[in-house]
């Protein structure tokens, strides 16, 4: 016999996180969905970036993409979260771009003058954190962010692999909105 002796509903965290992750090859795309989860993310947006060496076109961006659904949905359990990241179909620049003027945005930018750990958050609602891929965001591609209102950040001196730089950044951003 089962008995139930107390239900409970966890809120979403405010504000939502959500992380435009640029395609990488081999398992580092999985290894970032991973790690990211693990410490928090909401959501995460598969980016096609210009400098992606990996591309998702038909049964392998299919197959790449439950991947992705699947690892966000496995470290939720093992992390024990309450929310499993949500894990929207892929977007190009172009659609990234659009939803900057949506939405709070911090682009990691190695060649950024603004910290992470200085920059102004928003208490409530949702941001966005850009990841490039392998070989970073382009020039252009920082250029079109900027221009929809988007904020270059760096995390610190090194430069990290794509698959750690958004783990560190949601740990930093954790810890700046009380999460941790």
């Amino acid at each position: 016999m089962l008995q139930v002796d107390e239900v409970f509903f966890e809120e979403r965290p405010d504000p939502l996180i959500t992380v435009a992750q640029g395609l990488a090859k081999g398992e580092r795309g999985e290894l970032a969905v991973q790690a990211m989860t693990e410490v928090g993310v909401d959501v995460i947006l598969p980016w096609a970036a210009a400098r992606s060496i990996v591309q998702w076109r038909g049964d392998r961006g299919v197959k790449a993409h439950a991947k992705w659904v699947s690892t966000a949905r496995e470290a939720a359990k093992q992390a024990r979260r309450a929310w499993v990241p949500d894990v929207p179909a892929q977007v190009t620049t172009k659609a990234l771009a659009a939803r900057v003027g949506e939405t709070p945005c911090l682009v990691l930018h190695e060649e950024a003058t603004e910290s992470l750990s200085s920059v102004k958050l928003p208490e409530s609602g949702g941001l966005l954190l850009v990841v490039g891929p392998e070989g970073g965001v382009t020039p252009e591609e920082l250029d079109a962010f900027v221009a929809a209102g988007a904020t270059p950040v760096r995390l610190g001196r090194e430069v990290l692999r794509t698959s750690t730089a958004g783990v560190a950044a949601i740990s930093a951003l954790s810890v700046r909105l009380g999460r941790w």
